[in-house]
């Protein structure tokens, strides 16, 4: 399949070489000239413009800061210029509200598309072991899945357009409570005397128990290796989980639902990232 791919950071430029290992001409663009050459290294095709990238494709996909870029991509670069009927995959993590939005008009002019929102760091995208949640229709999803089976270990339909979107923040706003919780749970039980492996050993396998814990351990030399083993470099960075933070309060806001202990991990969160942005989420038990 011919596929365009737009957006080459840390995530996307390992996703478009996953797309490459399966088969498929992948047709590159992305701002940063460097990000343009590890693409050719891995076997895209790159181009000077998305317009560009986007020519006689069956498939686009696009992984990119935020929403309004994501918007003024799509606008500019992909309606009109990929085919009509071309399947449109967006990977990246925005608001919901743009997430429909962008569909809505994508299918109005006779694409269809899905937003499929990731789960995983740098290392799942390398290694195509992300998890995507899908919004979409199931006609959208079908055509979208067996492209996005090439950089995933597990692709899952949350239901209508902006659900894929809706899955990731609630997932992360977890993700974020779970941490701050076992960073406190592992510091307050080192102040009281216990050991951190033997608290690991016991907590691991009781009640508290959790992905925080056992997969992703805040303490050096604890569990399998993680970012904390490596000075929490590397990973998924506070600044990243600051912005899925902040679009889980924003859907919060607008759905109302009641959200207090997400709220006070976006304020954690917030303080954090002022100095540590480029830190890994799990380092926030250095301010315990």
């Amino acid at each position: 399949m011919k596929i365009a791919f737009i957006g080459l950071g840390n995530m996307g430029g390992g996703m478009a070489a996953n797309l490459v290992k399966a088969g498929h001409e992948v047709r590159a663009f992305d701002l940063s000239e460097a990000a343009l050459a590890a693409a050719r290294e891995a076997g895209c095709v790159t181009f000077g413009t998305a317009k560009e990238a986007c020519q006689g494709v069956e498939a686009v996909v696009s992984m990119l800061p935020n929403g309004a870029i994501v918007r003024q991509v799509y606008w500019d670069d992909v309606i009109g210029h990929a085919p009509e009927g071309a399947i449109l995959l967006d990977c990246s993590t925005i608001d919901v509200a743009t997430a429909r939005e962008v569909i809505s008009v994508t299918e109005a002019h006779g694409y269809q598309m899905v937003d499929a929102p990731v789960s995983g760091g740098i290392a799942a995208a390398a290694g195509g072991t992300l998890t995507f949640m899908v919004g979409g229709s199931d006609e959208a999803f079908a055509r979208a899945k067996p492209i996005l089976d090439a950089m995933g270990k597990a692709v899952i339909h949350a239901g209508a357009a902006g659900n894929g979107q809706a899955a990731k923040i609630c997932n992360n706003m977890l993700l974020a409570i779970h941490m701050i919780g076992t960073c406190e749970a592992f510091a307050m039980a080192q102040k009281l005397g216990l050991d951190p492996q033997t608290f690991y050993d016991i907590s691991s396998v009781s009640s508290g128990q959790n992905w925080s814990m056992t997969s992703y351990c805040p303490v050096p030399g604890v569990g399998p290796k993680t970012p904390a083993d490596n000075d929490y470099q590397g990973g998924f960075a506070a600044g990243l989980m600051l912005k899925d933070l902040k679009l889980a309060m924003e859907a919060a806001s607008a759905a109302g639902a009641k959200v207090e202990l997400g709220d006070h991990a976006r304020a954690i969160y917030e303080a954090f990232a002022k100095d540590n942005a480029a830190t890994d989420f799990s380092g926030i038990i250095r301010t315990l």
